[in-house]
């Protein structure tokens, strides 16, 4: 992808988190865009390749671009926003992008089976939801998770995921990440 095709596609998924970015973020008390970059700025953080630091800002993606995300929930259904995002994505990202953000939901249900103190952190949205996508897996789920290509980066992410929500946290602008991006580009 050249330049400014890549500025183009920037521009749009700026467009798209701003848009709904405003939306909260599921009673957590903070905007889908402040979770969105308060988890880029975690990975940016710990020296994360531009492609984590990408999947860190726009796994939620999927709850955005969704119009029934709201409804879903209220239904006691799962929406499966990281499936929804994650195909979204591909037009524009390779698996180091979308493979992280297509797994951040089974990697909490990874985690919940293998750390029995990483339930109690989640926030009650969470709780909530992981009941909706299908609890702690069961030792089967646990070992092919384990087993999966970017199983590392879809952990790291939904640890980011976990720790961006914080009412008032300082987040550097959704333009610094432009040239992470750039660079996540295909």
């Amino acid at each position: 992808m050249n330049s400014a095709n890549k500025s183009r596609t920037i521009a749009s998924l700026f467009q798209t988190l701003g848009r709904g970015g405003d939306r909260d973020y599921g009673g957590d008390h903070v905007t889908q865009l402040a979770h969105a970059l308060q988890c880029a700025r975690q990975a940016d953080e710990t020296g994360a390749a531009p492609t984590l630091v990408a999947a860190a800002l726009l796994h939620d993606i999927g709850h955005l671009i969704n119009a029934d995300d709201r409804a879903t929930f209220q239904r006691h259904e799962d929406a499966r926003h990281e499936i929804l995002g994650a195909r979204y994505l591909e037009q524009w990202f390779g698996p180091d992008v979308t493979v992280p953000v297509s797994l951040h939901v089974e990697a909490k249900r990874y985690l919940t089976a293998i750390e029995t103190e990483y339930y109690d952190g989640l926030s009650t949205r969470s709780k909530e939801t992981l009941a909706l996508q299908g609890g702690p897996f069961v030792a089967a789920d646990e070992a092919t998770f384990r087993a999966l290509p970017y199983m590392s980066d879809a952990v790291a992410l939904r640890r980011w995921d976990d720790g961006g929500k914080i009412p008032g946290a300082e987040v550097p602008p959704l333009e610094f990440y432009e040239p992470h991006l750039h660079v996540a580009l295909e």
